[in-house]
């Protein structure tokens, strides 16, 4: 038995990527892993957590200033006995114990002026448990690579996460929200989802819709994210559109909204400047909607042929593939096929297994 600390942060407060990553994890580990303990830590003082669960009685933003300069407090007399300690979002606390720290993307660590005060704090502390012998998770071989030009010492394993199946779509076709549903029936909806900050490129998105209305008069754009800090860009992309009235910004929506969005939508545009694994991809492949996306980070390697993929260099390039997706029956055809397959490629027993292995393989001193 490798008994585990495990930072379930990401489960508490609005379900993030990373959010829906851990908690696939937690169940194949269930499933396919019975010889691994998960003993489930947090660090917030905001958050109720659920009996079995450890809150370490630290502000999360003192304990991330701390982290990032020394290795104290170190949390250990609170996990209990324990092999290994695995910080899934970023950051690893230090410990006497091996740590494992799953890293998704490296945005963060390149663009340190475009990210929130408390991301930077969190990437001073990964620097440092990477810097004090952390082995790092990669959610891609993209990702591996960015990190190993900013680690070139660091242990890191990639490992894929899983791709969403039938039984984690809801799939349920009543009670989504008004603003989901007050948008018209009709037309062709293209449908961007994430975040509104820099790194999805979702202004970029917004200004091709103007000639993408002028090859498919009755399309429109739907932007389903919570607000961030490229929230006034987009404001003022949209405002400038001559078919604003086209373009529809619903900020963050709910599950059942968002399945709902997915059976409206004829196309999955996927803009982003940098991605660590990209989920809604494979949402919209497993949904049968072809996607169209960029060449940054992960994307290639998680898409393969199975999605229209452009530069963002190339504005034309992305008005073709936007235009061919939502009208050539043919390719659309094509890309439905290539997605479902590609999709299961992407398996969370896996993900589990190839885990657990690498948390043995960290608590022998690997």
């Amino acid at each position: 038995m490798i008994r585990v600390a495990f930072d379930s942060g990401p489960l508490h407060g609005p379900r993030t990527g990373i959010g829906h990553a851990v908690r696939r994890i937690t169940e194949s580990f269930e499933v396919v892993a019975p010889d691994v303990e998960l003993r489930p830590y947090l660090v917030s003082f905001r958050s109720r957590p659920e009996a079995g669960i450890v809150r370490l009685p630290y502000p999360a933003a003192l304990a991330l200033r701390m982290w990032a300069r020394f290795d104290a407090p170190r949390p250990d007399r609170h996990f209990g006995d324990i092999d290994v300690v695995h910080g899934t979002n970023y950051v690893a606390p230090p410990s006497r114990h091996p740590r494992v720290v799953s890293v998704y993307d490296c945005w963060a660590l390149d663009n340190p002026s475009d990210v929130h005060r408390d991301v930077r704090l969190m990437m001073g502390a990964l620097r440092r448990s990477i810097d004090t012998g952390a082995h790092v998770h990669a959610s891609s071989h993209a990702t591996a690579r960015r990190l190993r030009e900013h680690f070139p010492t660091a242990k890191i394993s990639v490992i894929h996460l899983g791709s969403p199946t039938a039984s984690s779509v809801a799939h349920q076709t009543t009670g989504a929200s008004t603003r989901a549903t007050a948008i018209p029936e009709d037309g062709h909806v293209i449908l961007a989802v994430g975040t509104v900050e820099r790194r999805k490129n979702l202004p970029f998105l917004v200004t091709l819709f103007d000639d993408v209305v002028g090859n498919v008069p009755d399309a429109r754009l739907v932007i389903a994210g919570a607000p961030g800090a490229d929230q006034a860009a987009l404001d003022r992309a949209r405002d400038a559109s001559a078919h604003r009235d086209r373009i529809h910004v619903l900020g963050r929506v709910d599950e059942v909204t968002l399945d709902h969005l997915m059976k409206r939508a004829r196309v999955l545009v996927y803009p982003s400047l940098d991605e660590g694994f990209g989920f809604p991809i494979l949402e919209a492949m497993v949904d049968s909607i072809p996607v169209v996306a960029s060449t940054a980070g992960s994307i290639p390697e998680i898409a393969g042929d199975a999605a229209l993929l452009r530069s963002v260099d190339d504005r034309d390039g992305w008005t073709e593939a936007l235009v061919r997706a939502l009208t050539d029956d043919d390719e659309r055809a094509r890309l439905v096929t290539a997605g479902h397959a590609r999709s299961g490629t992407f398996d969370w027993s896996r993900t589990a297994t190839e885990l657990a292995a690498l948390y043995a393989k960290v608590a022998d001193g690997e």
